[in-house]
């Protein structure tokens, strides 16, 4: 089969693909999203799930008529579907459902803060702005230093452990960087993690749509403990999200939300909490989200997660090739071809700000891209090699044109021939800079 074939098969799944757009100049062009970082378009198998379910919809767990039953029974066995897909113990583990992985993090810091005090938290220098503010104010941060091409330093990973002796409860890593699209070696973390009695969260937002991932493991010590991610990064942009992880911990304490569905009884001075993952989500839960999600992961597993990863890596590589024979460009992080990542690529053009390429690639020819920091400040303030001084500047000069990249990240359906488009206005923007 060709490269044409397979990505005329691919782009049949997606809605919206072929959407006319405007340009600056009024011309109609087929929209470009190298933007998949941030959000998918959804298959069209999930919008058609979502319209079959939907005359069926109704509240679940305590109503008696037949679409309260059906509903019931599609949001309970979902989390089986989960489960299998991460290849994770439905026995040993819950899936609670959340908005998104920020939620899910956010939700797992206030669980642990009752279980952990006084323990530290491990993070890492590459992380979303999610896998590290929700734990700077409940606990003792440390961080998890990088090398110089902002890769994650597994020798300070063990020197930190070591160092607080015992104290870090919790190691968070990023599956992939949101950034540089780096794989970390979430299995190999975990077995160190575990090695000095800590668990593992995996933050998986850009890593669950693009190559397989494996709670369990042969070896236990490379199990992972918790899991986060987002439907709308896996092609079903419909408010959801999972956190999944030990039964054990959400059955010994009280949720951070309470309220309706958490509950088993409550009296005028008592309060039995429901079992997890009841307890865990508080209100009507969002059952169109969870069809949306089961949906996406039945096209995602009759794909194939390794010819996903494999597809999406060969368009970046087309990419970085072509990229590499234009002049005034600069990357960020390892381009080598055997660098093991995702499919995203951080660049940017000399002497033009990110924040202009980005608007000129959409005003030219109708390409949507990334700009800015991502959501992970630190991260790109290292890449970009960042003094203190400048730093600092940003912070009481916020306004200001600030430092940044251009970020290009591919879904299975993106084509080698949007990326000739891409290149031909990289071209231009590069030959008309100065006039800029």
């Amino acid at each position: 089969m060709s490269y044409g074939e397979i990505n005329y098969g691919y782009r049949g799944l997606i809605a919206g693909v072929n959407t006319k757009i405007p340009l600056k100049n009024n011309k109609l062009v087929t929209a470009i999203n190298f933007d998949n970082a941030a959000t998918t378009p959804p298959f069209n198998y999930v919008l058609k799930k979502i319209n079959d379910f939907s005359p069926y919809y109704s509240s679940i767990h305590r109503g008696t008529g037949f679409k309260s039953q059906f509903s019931s029974e599609a949001y309970e066995l979902s989390r089986n579907t989960i489960c299998n897909f991460v290849h994770c113990d439905s026995k040993e583990n819950t899936v609670i459902y959340v908005k998104n992985t920020t939620e899910a993090i956010n939700k797992l810091s206030y669980i642990l803060n009752d279980l952990y005090k006084d323990s530290v938290i491990l993070t890492t220098r590459m992380e979303h702005h999610s896998n590290d503010l929700p734990w700077r104010h409940k606990f003792k941060v440390d961080y998890v230093e990088l090398d110089e091409l902002g890769k994650l330093n597994l020798l300070d990973l063990k020197y930190k452990l070591k160092k607080h002796n015992g104290k870090i409860k919790l190691v968070c890593v990023a599956g992939a960087s949101n950034v540089t699209g780096y794989k970390n070696p979430i299995y190999e973390i975990a077995k160190i993690a575990h090695s000095f009695g800590a668990e593992i969260l995996v933050d998986g937002a850009q890593a669950v749509a693009h190559y397989p991932i494996y709670m369990n493991r042969p070896l236990k010590e490379e199990c992972i403990d918790y899991l986060a991610f987002s439907a709308h990064k896996m092609y079903s942009p419909f408010g959801i999200g999972v956190l999944i992880g030990p039964k054990k911990i959400f059955y010994n304490v009280a949720p951070e939300y309470s309220g309706g569905g958490t509950i088993k009884l409550v009296t005028d001075d008592y309060v039995l909490w429901a079992d997890p993952p009841e307890k865990n989500e508080a209100g009507t839960p969002n059952v169109i989200g969870v069809v949306a999600l089961t949906a996406a992961i039945k096209v995602l597993n009759k794909l194939g997660m390794n010819a996903i990863d494999n597809k999406e890596i060969e368009l970046y590589k087309y990419t970085l090739n072509k990229m590499m024979k234009l002049p005034d460009i600069i990357f960020y992080g390892d381009t080598r071809p055997d660098c093991n990542k995702v499919a995203i690529l951080p660049f940017n053009i000399k002497g033009i700000h990110h924040e202009t390429t980005a608007k000129l690639l959409s005003d030219l020819s109708g390409i949507a891209v990334r700009n800015g920091c991502f959501c992970a400040n630190p991260y790109v303030q290292r890449l970009l090699k960042l003094s203190p001084e400048e730093i600092n500047y940003f912070k009481y000069n916020y306004n200001d044109f600030r430092p940044g990249m251009v970020r290009l990240s591919f879904g299975l359906y993106n084509t080698y021939s949007e990326v000739d488009i891409l290149i031909n206005t990289l071209e231009k923007i590069i030959k008309n800079k100065n006039t800029i």
